[in-house]
């Protein structure tokens, strides 16, 4: 809902404001400040949660905390044993850790549009974003993680001279003549699996974001108009209700962001 931030901006420098991250540096040295921040703290918050669920492990039936993390870790495990059939404790970890922390990530989205900038204003900070997956460095900076990982498990599959030998040898042949195309390929096939991975977190999230603020528009537009009850309300309900489908979106790119890396590190190791 919109606050003191909506109060003497147009719709335009409302959304502008909002879409400013806090950042330090200069050109390639930029730091989103905000971002990091949010990032950092949501992995801390995750990495608690699933400690606390975990070591109420006892005999008997679960409940409570413990119950839901032993729900998500099952889910979790299963998606992986159904993708990857060679020793997945690692895979379970990294999936496990990807959809938790980006759940919380993404659930940042539902927070009154302009409570944390309200909080951070507090501080001295004239910008805050709150949603990290909003931020293409965000989920640039993930899929790199991803892909150091694709390449790890692809060389420990075939061994340096392996691995090399496969960027020229597929998939046409192994002839000289088709040595670069080969190369081409596998260098688009590699460079396409992070691209794709972190555009497609971040457009979902930032578009999603985006909308929030369009509706948010509608409470200024009850604040400066004497006769704008209906965009008031109109803002409660489709809030409310965007609020709702957002939730599934939440889950879904988290549930990509989980699954996606291991069918890469899957295909890594069986790819010829």
């Amino acid at each position: 809902m919109a606050s003191e931030h909506g109060q003497g901006e147009s719709p335009t420098e409302y959304i502008v404001h909002h879409l400013t991250h806090l950042k330090v540096g200069e050109g390639f040295w930029t730091f989103h400040v905000d971002t990091l921040f949010m990032s950092a703290l949501l992995a801390a918050l995750t990495a608690w949660f699933l400690y606390a669920g975990a070591r109420k492990a006892s005999v008997g039936t679960p409940s409570g905390l413990r119950n839901v993390v032993e729900m998500v870790y099952e889910f979790v495990d299963g998606q992986v044993a159904d993708i990857y059939h060679g020793n997945r404790g690692f895979l379970v970890a990294l999936g496990l850790s990807l959809f938790t922390w980006v759940v919380a990530m993404n659930a940042m989205d539902l927070i009154p549009l302009d409570l944390p900038g309200g909080v951070a204003a507090l501080f001295g900070a004239e910008y805050w974003r709150v949603l990290p997956t909003a931020d293409l460095n965000g989920t640039v900076a993930m899929a790199i993680v991803i892909l150091v990982l694709i390449v790890g498990y692809a060389i420990r599959a075939k061994g340096v001279g392996g691995y090399a030998h496969e960027w020229i040898a597929a998939p046409f042949g192994g002839h000289p003549l088709l040595w670069i195309p080969n190369f081409a390929l596998n260098v688009v096939e590699l460079l396409a699996k992070p691209v794709s991975l972190s555009m497609r977190l971040f457009g979902n999230m930032y578009a999603g974001e985006l909308l929030f603020m369009l509706i948010a528009l509608l409470g200024m537009g009850f604040a400066v108009s004497l006769g704008g009850i209906s965009l008031f309300l109109g803002q409660i309900v489709f809030g409310t209700a965007w609020a709702i489908f957002h939730i599934l979106i939440i889950l879904l790119q988290a549930y990509i962001f989980m699954v996606l890396p291991i069918v890469y590190i899957s295909m890594a190791e069986e790819h010829h």
